[in-house]
């Protein structure tokens, strides 16, 4: 019991560790290899990695019309887009500023999700959580439009952009895809991702550009190993196991780990705005979850006594 009390918490930790340092590992990632090959060699070698957990747990893989058709769109909107408009923007922005602007992806899942599913609805508390991190987003954009629009803006819309693109793909995902394997739902969409990417950034890039040195190789090792396959099985392992409120705060912690790291190792500098910003979006996510937390703080009051 001692050690399982030890180990999730454990767990829980180095989900927050290894998504918030990725932003940097990135960051720094791109100094050696393009954006395109870069993501597209982290997602191959996470299709492996994934495919050698589905023949470990024996997982059978979904091939129906329905299931290739999600796969597809998975692979496109969900890994090759997305990231490769955050791995494009922190070209240009600090990748503390990104984790800041991608933290509002649980609002625009909150907010797609009560269009779109009858079961959801926005709470208050949803509701004040949304506004405060909107205006939160509204201070980082004022920094923005003070610098010469070819600088930061183009990256905090990418990043905003990306956000947007994933809530979009997770609500289309609880609405049909509930009958997919998350190892299966994630094999076929990174390796699709990954070859479009490696093709397309090798016609399109600088191929002779990149430098696949020690410190590169093991970067882009670290982002596909821990970052996607390990976080992805490790959040599904914890979703069993602990409230779903407590897991949600991830997206409260991840960005504060990034900002530590890209301010205190990366030499990242955060005006007074984005500073603001930041301070209102993470308050927003936290006002977001109240409830929760207010319930999940009962639930173990009452199971104490």
């Amino acid at each position: 019991m001692s050690d399982r009390k030890f180990f999730i918490p454990l767990i829980y930790f180095l989900i927050c560790f290894f998504w918030g340092s990725s932003w940097y590992v990135i960051k720094l990632s791109l100094e050696y290899v393009t954006p395109l090959i870069n993501l597209g060699i982290r997602f191959l070698i996470s299709a492996l990695a994934i495919y050698l957990v589905m023949i470990y747990t024996k997982t059978r893989l979904e091939l129906s019309p329905v299931s290739v058709k999600l796969y597809l769109i998975l692979g496109f909107f969900s890994y090759t887009i997305p990231f490769s408009l955050v791995y494009w923007a922190e070209k240009t922005i600090p990748s503390s500023l990104a984790s800041i602007l991608f933290a509002i992806h649980p609002f625009f899942v909150a907010i797609l999700s009560s269009i779109f599913i009858k079961e959801e609805f926005l709470s208050m508390p949803r509701i004040v959580g949304v506004i405060l991190s909107f205006i939160g987003i509204v201070f980082i954009f004022k920094d923005g439009l003070k610098i010469e629009l070819s600088h930061y803006l183009p990256g905090m819309i990418a990043v905003i952009t990306s956000a947007l693109m994933q809530a979009s793909i997770a609500v289309t995902i609880k609405k049909k895809g509930g009958h997919l394997n998350p190892l299966s739902m994630n094999f076929i969409p990174t390796l699709i991702a990954g070859i479009f990417l490696v093709i397309f950034g090798f016609f399109t890039e600088n191929f002779n550009s990149n430098k696949f040195s020690i410190e590169a190789i093991l970067m882009i090792v670290y982002l596909a190993v821990f970052v996607t396959v390990f976080n992805f099985t490790a959040y599904y392992y914890l979703l069993k196991r602990m409230s779903v409120v407590i897991l949600s705060l991830t997206s409260f912690i991840t960005p504060l780990i990034a900002t530590f790291i890209g301010v205190i190792i990366g030499g990242e500098k955060l005006s007074k705005n984005i500073s603001s910003g930041a301070f209102f979006v993470l308050t927003g996510i936290l006002i977001a979850n109240w409830e929760g937390l207010k319930k999940f703080y009962h639930q173990k009051k009452v199971s104490s006594l």
